[in-house]
């Protein structure tokens, strides 16, 4: 998945994947203006076809692996 770095919000826990309500990682910003949210799973799946609609990715999906309460900083 590719990923956008701009200073867009984080997700939370609030933030729902549009396909089936889990917890999503994923925020696609459409080029026609509004955005979806997918959980990695439904983000993987339409990957190939997102790319093609998307102006930006927001891929928070590495937070599923990484320790509770840790943050990428901490990990380098």
């Amino acid at each position: 998945m590719t990923t956008v770095l701009t200073p867009a919000s984080p997700l939370t826990a609030a933030d729902r994947c549009d396909r089936c309500g889990a917890q999503a990682y994923l925020r696609v910003v459409l080029l026609s203006g509004g955005e979806l949210l997918f959980c990695a799973h439904h983000g993987r799946k339409f990957e190939p076809e997102l790319k093609k609609i998307a102006a930006e990715i927001q891929d928070e999906t590495e937070r599923l692996t990484s320790a509770p309460g840790s943050t990428a900083d901490e990990e380098r």
